[in-house]
């Protein structure tokens, strides 16, 4: 098992506190509701699907890097580690998984598919990712349209839909953050001379073409992710949670919102704060108006979940995917505190 370098350790102890002194409050905050996104690479990338999903009526887009389609696991883990990653012995059908999601649908176990109309999506991978296959990213892509099949109807106005290649690994790609692109490994954000934050962030908000600065104004805060748990229920969450809040974003209204999913091996009690810090989305939420929300998990071994990724296969409960969901019911509690309603 990998071992955190002291500087990691003492960045999480800062964060997260010690002994049993908790993180402080989420701010309270009335963000724009008819702007907000969600966001993921790997793990967090099919979150981001399953939540766009569940409440696509009240959210207008996803950015998927390098993940599986929801509902590719169908509540198995070995599916999750052999069709939905590797897509052997053969890859997740579109199709079948847009079946599937129009009968949650029917059942009011997620929105209407007709919630995905106007939306903006944006699916990506590294043509160097050999983790996740490339057949199992376009499943991703690919499932939009089915959905739209699915739904019986053409969807007005139409989803804007994009897939697009790039030049690195199972990575976040970054202008000059991380470590080598063309390499997978932890913690697995790239120096690529990309700006993908910058480009997702075009792609969901359709901001004008404006510079981001070269830092960002701020720096990301703690806040305790205790307070949504749903019912009190375990959600297998850290007890700590990201969130960047531009000064801005106080003027109610103003500020629209960004829920970033990070990979496995990604979370807080593995790098700390660094993919919220150095993923870039900081910088364009300052010019953009966003907040931008970093949820955070946790490692478990019963249930078994090691490496602290998002729950895409089961472990949190069969409803994993749907708005009965406890990782979904979370979110929801914490958007609610930000002002945006997604139930």
């Amino acid at each position: 098992m990998r071992t955190a370098g002291w500087s990691t350790m003492l960045a999480v102890l800062l964060l997260a506190g010690c002994g049993d002194d908790a993180a402080p409050p989420l701010q309270a905050l009335t963000l724009d509701p008819t702007r907000v996104a969600v966001a993921g690479i790997s793990s967090g990338a099919t979150m981001a699907q399953q939540v766009h999903l569940a409440y696509s009526d009240r959210i207008g887009g996803a950015a998927l890097v390098a993940g599986s389609p929801a509902g590719c696991a169908e509540n198995s883990l070995d599916f999750a580690l052999s069709r939905c990653i590797k897509g052997a012995p053969q890859g997740p059908s579109a199709p079948a998984l847009a079946a599937r999601a129009r009968a949650l649908a029917d059942a009011g176990r997620i929105a209407p598919l007709e919630g995905l109309a106007g939306d903006r999506v944006l699916v990506t991978r590294g043509a160097s990712d050999a983790l996740v296959a490339a057949a199992v990213t376009r499943a991703a892509h690919d499932l939009y349209p089915a959905l739209e099949h699915a739904a019986g109807q053409s969807f007005s106005p139409a989803m804007t839909l994009a897939f697009v290649e790039g030049s690195f690994a199972h990575v976040w790609p970054t202008r000059d953050a991380g470590g080598d692109c063309g390499t997978t490994a932890a913690p697995y954000i790239g120096r690529c001379g990309l700006d993908l934050a910058g480009d997702i962030v075009a792609a969901l908000f359709v901001t004008p073409p404006v510079a981001a600065p070269d830092q960002a104004r701020g720096a990301p805060t703690p806040f305790d992710q205790n307070a949504f748990l749903p019912g009190g229920a375990d959600a297998f969450l850290a007890d700590t949670g990201l969130v960047y809040i531009p000064s801005q974003c106080g003027e109610p209204g103003r500020c629209g919102l960004l829920i970033a999913f990070q990979g496995c091996e990604q979370d807080i009690g593995s790098i700390g704060d660094l993919f919220a810090r150095e993923s870039g989305f900081n910088r364009w939420a300052d010019v953009a108006d966003l907040v931008v929300l970093y949820p955070q998990t946790r490692a478990t071994y019963m249930p078994l979940n090691p490496k602290a990724c998002w729950d895409w296969w089961g472990y949190s409960g069969a409803e994993y995917d749907t708005r009965d969901g406890l990782q979904l019911r979370w979110l929801a509690n914490a958007a609610a505190r930000l002002g945006v309603r997604l139930l």
